[in-house]
């Protein structure tokens, strides 16, 4: 059974949960990934994904990418 998401009224005195901003990687950019370490973006498609080379294996990966940060 999946939790309801909590309303927000514009006039609650409290403030509403703010959305991380979204990652965007740009083509070059040094990378780090939880599971496969330091890599460089090789490839960007459009938000959807990101072709990642970490040296030993190229990897796709989609967005959003919540396992990889920019270096």
């Amino acid at each position: 059974m999946t939790k309801p998401l909590k309303r927000h009224l514009p006039t609650s005195p409290f403030k509403a949960p703010v959305a991380p901003p979204l990652k965007e990687f740009a083509v070059g950019d040094q990378v780090t990934h939880d599971m496969y370490g330091l890599g460089r973006v090789i490839g960007i498609e459009d938000g959807i994904a990101a072709l990642v080379d970490f040296g030993s294996a190229r990897q796709r990966i989609l967005s959003p990418y919540a396992k990889m940060s920019k270096l």
